[in-house]
């Protein structure tokens, strides 16, 4: 059975610091917020069930960043950042099918005008830039959709 009594969170000052930055930006998502809070409270030695009531989450979310947080503990800030603890840990799923010289070559090519590869247009479409991969053999297959959200995260 395991232990009812939750991790302890002894948070520094740099520590407190960064997590309330984070949690002030303006620009930081609404779910990594809620993980610094889950922290902050945790720190100020608020049970699971506190948080949970105090946030309006679920225990277990309260159990899981603050779990999380605590394996992290060891890792000095200036080699693992505030964002980098509390974002989502890798999901199983298929592998990729495009490679990583494939992704340069991806990138490569949306980085060259249109007019270069002996297209009609101005600015890349995702249509445009799928063809284009296939027509060069870059990729034997990729949607247009897929192309255009490679290039979004890339570039």
């Amino acid at each position: 059975m395991p232990d009812p009594r939750p991790v302890s969170i002894e948070l520094d000052d740099e520590t407190r610091g960064a997590l309330q930055k984070v949690e002030r930006q303006y620009s930081t998502s609404q779910q990594l917020v809620q993980r610094v809070r889950i922290i902050l409270l945790a720190s100020e030695g608020k049970s699971n069930k506190q948080i949970s009531q105090d946030l309006s989450i679920s225990i277990d979310m309260a159990r899981q960043w603050r779990n999380r947080w605590a394996s992290f503990a060891p890792i000095p800030l200036r080699e693992m950042s505030v964002s980098e603890r509390l974002e989502d840990a890798p999901r199983p799923g298929k592998p990729s099918m495009i490679t990583a010289e494939q992704m340069c070559k991806i990138v490569a090519l949306a980085c060259e005008a249109p007019e270069k590869s002996g297209r009609p247009i101005s600015q890349w479409t995702g249509r445009e830039i799928a063809d284009e991969l296939m027509h060069q053999k870059i990729v034997e297959r990729i949607s247009p959709r897929h192309a255009q959200r490679i290039l979004q995260k890339k570039i």
